[in-house]
This record gives C-alpha cells, structure tokens and sequence, in this order.
C-alpha cells in the first residue's frame, strides 16, 4: 500500500536554520524567544527566576560565540558538542556553531561520563560547551581541543574557558551555509542500545518545520511550553517551530509546578510526554470522583470542567496538548476531548527530523497518530490480511544517513529514499496511521497471530494499581506466551500487602481487562505477570528502554536490577 501526499501547499526549496532565526529576529526582535529553569545549583522550582532571552539578544550572543569558536581554530565541518540542559546559551551556542559552518553535537546531560566519551569520540567533536555542572563529565578527553563552562567553576580545569573570556565581540567569520549542509548529529541509542549518531541537514529540519506549520496554525501570539528536552529531536523541533513563527518557548523540567509556569506565562499549548498527560488525567479523574458536585458536572456539562482546568493551567488561553515520542493511550484522548481539551498525538523519529504524522485536536479517530505531513510520503511494505505492515517514509526531512556508518544506513534507507521506520502500522481510507508497534517487538504466536505488546499496554494500564507495564513474549512449558512486566502502584495499593497478594491483585485486574482483548492477546495465567520491584530503566523523554527486557539474559532479567520474582 503506498499514500503519496496530495497537497502541494509546501515549497520544494527550504532555507537553512540561520535564515529561519534571522528572519524571526528581524520581524520580532525585542519579543522574547524563550524562557527556561536556573541554571542546577540556582533556587529550582521558582517560576520568577526563569531566564530569558529575546530575538535579538538571541542573534547578537550566537555572534559573539560564532566569533569565538573561529577564534579558536573551529572550521566549516568541525563538529561541537553541547552538553547541557535548555538555556539560553544552549540555542545561542547552536546558532553560534551553525553560523561557523561547524556541526553541533547536542548530548544528553543525564549521560554517564563513559557514555559522553563514547559519543564524543563516535562524533569526531572536537570541543564542547557545557554547564558548570557537567564540566567533570568531559574532563580529560585528549579529543578535545578546548571545552567552554557556561558557570563558574570552583576550579577550573586546564583547557577549560569561562563563557565570558570564550565570547568574542570581533565580528564573526562569514560562512556560506547551504541547505544541505549538515547542522546536527543527533545521537540516538535505538531499540538495540548501540549509539547512532543522525545526520540532519538544516534542509531536513527546516522542511520539518515548515511541513508542521502548514497544517498547524502557531503564531507570534502563542506561548508553548515544552517539558522535551533539546537535545531531542521531539524538542528540537518544538523549540525551531515555536522560534520560525516569533512565538516565546518556556522549557521546564518543574513538573510539580507546571500549572504555575503555564499560567504565569499564560501558555497556549503544551508539548509533552504521554506520561505526563496521564498522570494529568488521572489527577482529573480523581477531582472529579471526590466531589459529588464535580462528578455531576462531568456528566451534565463535561466542557464546563475543561474550561475550569485551562482556566488554573493557563489563564484560560490553552488551545491544545500536544503529545509525542510515545503511544498515547486513547482513553486519555477521549477523555480530554470530552472535556473540551484538545489533544494533538502525533508521529516520528529522528531519523525523519522528526516529524512524519500528527493528528488535529478534536477528532473521532482516538488511536491514531494523524495523517502524514503535506511533504511526506508513506507507504506499507508487505501489508499482512489485517492491512497491517512495515511503515515507509520518503520526504525532504528524512535523514542523510547514520555519521560513519554506511551499513546501519543502508539497513533503513534503501536506494529509492524510503526510510524503513521499523514501526508497523496501518492506513485507514482517509489516509490516518495508527501505529501497531515495533516490527522487533512484535510477539508471534504458535497459532501464527500477531500481537502487538503496545495495544495490550494501552488497555492494561487502565488499572490503577498498575503503575508501569511491559508486554513481552516468553516460554512456560516449551511454548511461547505473553508475559507482563508490572511495577505496581504502591501509592494505591499501600505496603501492607505481600508480593504474593500484590501479584494476585494485579492479575485480578489483569483478567477483568482481558475481556476488552482478543483472546490470543490475552495474558493467559497469573505465572506469567511478573512484579518488578523498580521502575523500568527509561530514556530522558521517559520512554521505558524496552530492549533491556524484551529478551532478557537471564530469568531475572537484565543484571538483575528491577525483577522481584520474574
């Protein structure tokens, strides 16, 4: 099945990232571009203390660090690391880096110090910038020329600049930037856990933006608050789409005062997590149950709580949420929907800049991540009796390649230019995609059905004693069934209870919503939900690392580090 995309709204040609940010800093110069936490080691969590940068304080800092990277001996095509969490200085130094014809390298703070290294010498980066806090973590790589602290430092080490002696007001080098050049190596472990380092053209990026934009209406007027961080392409691209259109990005990691923040900066929409969204949700759920009076109005004037609920998050100005990087459970959707909430899902991978796929707020299409950009091509490789089959993606946003690794390339980029997304899918009449999950993930069964683990999750962790879930395949005498990986809600279900009496309580709940599944779908016996005694290792954007478990080394899964009983 193939869907090639009718709307020709878009134009072919796109600029590169630094003719987006002039633009912007020309028409919206003394509006402010974004706003983000204290720097670690500030008082966190105070809303008042949020930094913030406008337009063209934007444009003349990245100057000023364009300038010092050349000072420095940076070239066209060097490639420099950022390590540090969203700041100013952080989309600054990225401008900064572009506008030296060099490569920026955003790595993920939460990394390990083995793992930086790892991915500095996989880059070739020849210096980074990072944040008082993490200047530990890049000491004593010979690779590095020199390394830039955004903080002060107690001691500072040798080959390390202060950010004020590492600017330069010398006016900056003029390097000519094509389209095509490459703008970023976005590292990404993938669904095995070996590092892959994205080659993204400021083309690929910008024809993201613009293909976003076409369908979805952002303006100067809007505010976004984004909890993505930057270093992923998720929030990357909220960030460039939200700066392309001259609107203020807030970015908070302050989940505890997010109502705060939205309503303080009197937010439009809301860029995050599925996580988030379903603990918000269920945080409703709650209010509306305690209260006879609420629970009245839910069902009378449903809209009347939505109003209420935009009303303390955002002083009434909300338009939508916007969800992304993981399956969305529909039930959360509905629910919002019915509240007079919109609820945009949508669909990618950094390998596609990333976005492919996204859905309107209000829609009678739950489950579905919307239809393909107006840039982007899809198509099913070998579509199965149920129409379900390999996603491909063609469009000016899809990747160069993985960074020095031409094998891995040719493994998910064939001649024709389809990116095999190794998610599989189907297409509706209308053209809308629901995602069925990963072609590595899927359980196939004795009996030759497939089973999708992301749908049983969906469905089981409706349970509110069910704090996290994972659906696996496993073996229990000689054949192949499905097992559940359950971290419980304590919280719910307290600590009085043995893990014994805690395995039964959940596979009760587990039976009661077997009845919403197909019966090969279903987990079959109580031996087959296993109760974790930690949460599941997750990446920064709070996906669960699921090749850590899906074929664990030992019955006790990975090192042994988060299964009670498996």
């Amino acid at each position: 099945m193939s869907m090639p995309n009718a709307d020709r709204g878009v134009s072919p040609s796109y600029p590169t990232i630094l003719e987006v940010l002039e633009r912007s800093a020309r028409r919206h110069g003394d509006q402010r571009a974004v706003a983000t936490p204290p720097p670690e080691g500030a008082r966190a969590g105070l809303v008042g203390e949020y930094a913030e940068i406008r337009y063209r304080d934007l444009q003349e800092l990245s100057d000023r660090v364009a300038a010092g990277l050349a000072q420095r001996g940076i070239r066209p095509e060097d490639k420099v690391a950022i390590l540090s969490r969203p700041r100013p200085e952080w989309i600054a130094t990225t401008l900064g880096i572009h506008k030296a014809g060099a490569i920026a390298v955003p790595l993920d703070p939460m990394l390990q110090t083995a793992e930086i290294h790892r991915l500095l010498t996989q880059t070739d980066s020849v210096a980074a910038i990072v944040s008082g806090d993490l200047v530990d973590r890049v000491e004593g790589l010979a690779t590095l020329q020199f390394v830039v602290v955004l903080d002060p430092v107690e001691k500072r080490p040798k080959r390390v600049l202060a950010w004020e002696e590492f600017l330069s007001d010398k006016t900056p080098p003029l390097r000519e930037v094509s389209p095509q050049d490459l703008a970023f190596l976005l590292c990404t472990s993938g669904t095995t856990g070996d590092a892959k380092a994205v080659m993204l053209a400021h083309e690929n990026l910008t024809s993201n933006i613009e293909g976003v934009l076409h369908r979805l209406r952002v303006t100067e007027e809007d505010v976004v608050v984004s909890i993505a961080p930057w270093n992923h392409s998720f929030g990357l691209i909220a960030l460039l789409a939200a700066l392309r259109v001259g609107a203020l990005l807030v970015w908070t990691n302050d989940y505890a005062n997010l109502a705060e923040i939205m309503k303080r900066y009197r937010a439009t929409i809301l860029v995050a997590v599925p996580k988030l969204y379903h603990a918000m949700y269920d945080r409703v759920i709650q209010a509306i149950e305690e209260s006879r009076m609420r629970s009245l109005v839910s069902r009378v004037a449903p809209r009347l709580i939505g109003w209420q609920l935009k009303r303390k998050m955002a002083g009434g100005r909300l338009r939508f949420f916007a969800s992304g990087s993981a399956p969305l459970s529909p039930h959360v959707i509905q629910g919002f929907r019915r509240l007079g909430v919109g609820m945009i899902e949508g669909y990618g991978m950094t390998e596609a800049s990333p976005v492919l796929t996204f859905s309107t707020p209000f829609n009678d299409k739950p489950g579905s991540v919307g239809p393909p950009l107006p840039n982007v091509e899809l198509r099913l490789l070998n579509p199965n009796e149920e129409g379900i089959g390999e996603l491909l993606a063609r469009g000016p946003n899809v990747m160069r390649g993985y960074y020095k690794n031409p094998e891995r390339t040719r493994e998910v980029l064939d001649e024709e230019g389809w990116l095999h997304t190794g998610d599989l899918a189907y297409i509706d009449e209308d053209g809308w995609v629901y995602i069925k999950g990963r072609c590595k993930s899927v359980i196939v069964l004795d009996t030759g059905k497939n089973v999708y683990p992301e749908e049983i999750e969906w469905e089981l962790s409706h349970s509110p004693y069910i704090e996290e879930i994972l659906v696996r395949s496993g073996r229990r005498k000689g054949m192949e069934v499905i097992q559940a990986l359950v971290y419980p809600n304590w919280e719910t279900i307290g600590k009085s209870l043995s893990k014994e009496e805690v395995r039964r309580l959940i596979w009760e709940e587990i039976r009661k919503h077997n009845e919403n599944l197909a019966h090969y779908k279903r987990i079959k016996s109580e031996q087959d939900v296993i109760i974790v005694d930690q949460p599941f290792e997750k990446t920064s954007l709070k996906d669960i690392k699921r090749y850590l478990y899906v074929q664990p080394k030992s019955p006790s899964g990975p090192n042994d580090k988060s299964h009670g009983d498996a």
